[in-house]
């Protein structure tokens, strides 16, 4: 069965996102735990929250991302981005407690000329401050387009994070289907190769979720550009691949494309008619 859903606003309410998810024949979706460039959170609304949970078990959804704002950055040059995003990480992982059992996705940041060494060891470092053993939360690093000074375009990077973090079982990966062509892995033309290369490097039982989107510019690009399912260089035929993949079956796909909610149910609608 394909679990899939697309990226709501969460301006609304915890449980209107889940009633919304299912109008567009969602079982999972993904929001922003607050503004994507900026710090503020919305007040917690534990009932609110409450409710989206009794929806989500109610209709046996995949569990749903929560997705760190992108400003954040834990291996920064600077100390306090640093702390910043510590600090916002702490109170999001708090929050998300009130939402049992979800995941909590975050790009693991830029080192800014500092070195991929020292930007993995100051990320591992922090979520080794921040995990708890008993946090029902599984936070996952983001595979990226390797642009610039990201850390995570390279699986090695991500293996070498979770090889330093003590609670291992509280983290995982979320794939995203643009970033890693235009980080140079060719899920289009060898998907085998690459799922298999991501189990010797990290090891599958490490992957939880999948951003499934297209991309807008060619394989190798470092551009980080999400396109249309269908509408970009990976197109429709290899995107039904990753969905029927039997290795990525059981997990929570979420569109990320460049879409309105018409445009999201219309995806959803498309992928589930053709994942058999």
């Amino acid at each position: 069965m394909l679990h899939i859903g697309c990226h709501l606003s969460s301006s609304r309410g915890f449980a209107a996102m889940g009633r919304q998810a299912l109008e567009l024949g969602a079982d999972t979706f993904q929001f922003f735990t607050r503004n994507p460039r900026g710090s503020r959170a919305r007040e917690l609304d534990t009932a609110d929250a409450a409710a989206l949970t009794a929806l989500l078990q109610a209709h046996q959804f995949a569990p749903i991302l929560a997705h760190a704002p992108y400003t954040l950055n834990l291996c920064s040059a600077e100390a306090q981005t640093r702390a910043f995003a510590r600090e916002t990480m702490a109170d999001d992982l708090r929050r998300m407690e009130f939402l049992p059992g979800q995941y909590y996705n975050f790009h693991p940041g830029s080192h800014v000329g500092q070195g991929m060494e020292a930007g993995i060891a100051f990320i591992a470092e922090a979520l080794n401050a921040l995990l708890t053993p008993d946090q029902s939360t599984t936070v996952l690093l983001e595979t990226m387009a390797g642009k610039g000074s990201e850390v995570g375009g390279r699986f090695e990077e991500l293996r070498e994070i979770l090889s330093r973090v003590t609670l291992r079982e509280k983290v995982g990966i979320c794939l995203d289907t643009c970033h890693v062509s235009d980080a140079g892995y060719d899920i289009a033309g060898d998907l085998d190769g690459v799922l298999s290369e991501f189990d010797r490097v990290v090891g599958l039982s490490h992957l939880k979720a999948v951003h499934l989107n297209d991309s807008k510019n060619p394989l190798e690009s470092h551009k980080d550009r999400h396109a249309c399912i269908g509408e970009g260089t990976l197109g429709l035929e290899a995107l039904v691949r990753v969905v029927r993949h039997p290795a990525l079956q059981a997990l929570p796909f979420c569109l990320e494309t460049p879409n309105e909610l018409p445009g999201y149910a219309k995806e959803i609608a498309l992928l589930r008619s053709l994942s058999e």
